[in-house]
């Protein structure tokens, strides 16, 4: 956890961003296996609530937001940046309650072979992701489900339920800010290991938190190292479902398809918004990964 001083710090940066509203999944920069795609600009998205309130739609915001001048990002201290790797290859490692985990970013599953790994962004949500648990559970499928920290708060029920099932948790970040690498050091240190204690918090004595996925891929160094200090492995992903434009389930299917091969890291959505295509769109990618002789894995740490 951080200072007194830094959340305060923090608390003033959030607030001056959004207010009560940050932005839900945003700018995805899809990443291939082996390479890193340049990142390119992409649709407004809607953004979400992480009040009091049930998570609902506001006005969308740009995709690719130039950082704010007020805030421009730190110098990185040396214990860091003696260790910040140069690209996805990179294999320098942190440590944290006694988990040592490299912050490279990951694009493959743990158990290689014909092998796909589920995760699901934004939840948990009280309407959709107890459908995704369904469907899951009806293919004997297993998936990661990378959490907003107050939406583990505010439903500790469903986290404790997807940690029962036998998923990973993954650390989504507390405010989901896209813009998190220009912030001052303490804020993306909030945003980190806050949400992994809210987390952990909702899920109960004897979960684990895996890993740790940027908003809208924000994956500097710097943010990598966080969270590898804090025993998360970054993970990225390299099929991306493009869920969140709503583009149809034959739309969601074939943006799934299109780069669809074992150790495959696939990119859904369970909270953000209107989830109603991609529940349509699981369903008949569960029973097509099984027609294909998929089996259902983990990102590797």
């Amino acid at each position: 956890m951080v200072s007194a001083s830094a959340k305060k710090a923090a608390a003033a940066v959030a607030v001056a961003l959004t207010g009560a509203t940050l932005a839900a999944c945003g700018t995805h920069v899809a990443q291939t296996h082996s390479t890193a795609a340049t990142p390119s600009a992409s649709p407004s998205r809607p953004v979400v609530a992480t009040g009091p309130a049930s998570p609902s739609p506001a006005p969308s915001h740009s995709a690719t937001p130039s950082a704010p001048s007020a805030a421009p990002s730190p110098a990185a201290p040396s214990s860091w940046a003696a260790s910040s790797p140069s690209g996805p290859g990179s294999t320098s490692t942190g440590s944290s309650s006694g988990f040592t985990v490299s912050n490279a970013l990951q694009y493959a599953t743990q158990d290689r072979g014909r092998s796909v790994a589920l995760t699901f962004d934004d939840g948990p949500d009280p309407r959709w992701t107890p459908k995704v648990l369904a469907l899951l559970a009806q293919h004997h499928a297993k998936a990661t489900f990378c959490e907003i920290g107050p939406n583990a708060q505010r439903y500790p029920y469903l986290t404790k339920a997807i940690a029962a099932a036998g998923h990973r948790l993954c650390d989504h970040s507390v405010h989901h800010n896209e813009r998190q690498s220009s912030m001052p050091l303490d804020y993306n240190v909030h945003e980190i290991a806050d949400a992994q204690q809210e987390i952990s918090d909702a899920a109960g004595p004897g979960a684990k938190l895996w890993y740790y996925r940027a908003p809208g891929g924000d994956f500097k160094p710097a943010i990598r190292n966080i969270a590898a200090q804090h025993g998360l492995r970054p993970i990225g992903w390299s099929d991306d479902s493009d869920d969140w434009k709503r583009p149809g389930v034959a739309g969601i299917l074939q943006n799934i398809n299109r780069n669809l091969h074992p150790n495959s890291i696939i990119l859904m959505h369970d909270g953000g918004g209107d989830r109603s295509q991609s529940i349509a769109a699981l369903a008949k990618l569960l029973d097509q990964l099984d027609a294909q002789g998929y089996t259902y894995s983990f990102p590797a740490r």
